[in-house]
């Protein structure tokens, strides 16, 4: 049987469900910040859908944000995508900072995803990301950036199937969990168009 499409949805209050469901089932949706996010997630959802998917698109980046380590900064302008097939699979998170590729140094890197276990080696990462890509390419920006450990396999691959290519092997941050990284740059003007 054929594999439904990999699509890349705004989150919305009526898709809030099945996020939340993968959030009971073990799903974090943070690399670093683990089952405290997906606990917040679920209880934001239950009070308000509505507002808590709104929290999820700010193309201006209001407010700010906490890290790891506890330090509060400023909120860069950035949004999620849920990753959909036939039911939640994931989502991707794009951030990045108007009128350059810089990022500040507690961001690894512009894009980030994460797709749900029970999901995984279905190719919707690497169909996500082509999605993603061709969403962010109006923006002008010349490349993005994504962060990686050496021995994630199957995201250095999702990464080169759009061309990327490693530019620095790197030490993380203590408040991500320090430890060897890399990371790597995708050309947008030469990125793939979507699968």
């Amino acid at each position: 049987m054929p594999l439904a499409p990999t699509r890349l949805l705004r989150p919305a209050a009526e898709l809030a469900p099945g996020y939340a469901d993968a959030l009971r089932r073990g799903f974090e949706p943070s690399t670093f910040l683990g089952p405290a996010v997906a606990a917040k997630h679920v209880a934001a959802i239950d009070q308000d859908a509505a507002a808590f998917v709104a929290s999820l698109d700010d193309p201006v980046g209001q407010g700010s944000v906490t890290l790891p380590d506890g330090r509060q900064v400023p909120r860069l302008p950035g949004f999620t995508r849920w990753i959909e097939a036939d039911g939640f699979c994931g989502v991707v998170h794009f951030r990045w900072q108007r009128g350059t590729t810089a990022l500040p140094p507690h961001v690894l890197g512009h894009i980030g995803y994460l797709v749900v276990p029970w999901r995984q080696r279905e190719g919707h990462a690497t169909r996500a990301l082509g999605l993603l890509l061709a969403e962010i390419a109006p923006l002008g920006l010349p490349w993005v950036e994504l962060s990686t450990d050496p021995g994630n396999v199957a995201s250095i691959r999702v990464i080169e199937a759009h061309g990327g290519r490693l530019v620095e092997r790197f030490t993380r941050p203590e408040s991500f969990g320090g430890g060897e990284a890399l990371r790597f740059r995708i050309a947008l003007s030469r990125a793939p168009l979507p699968r």
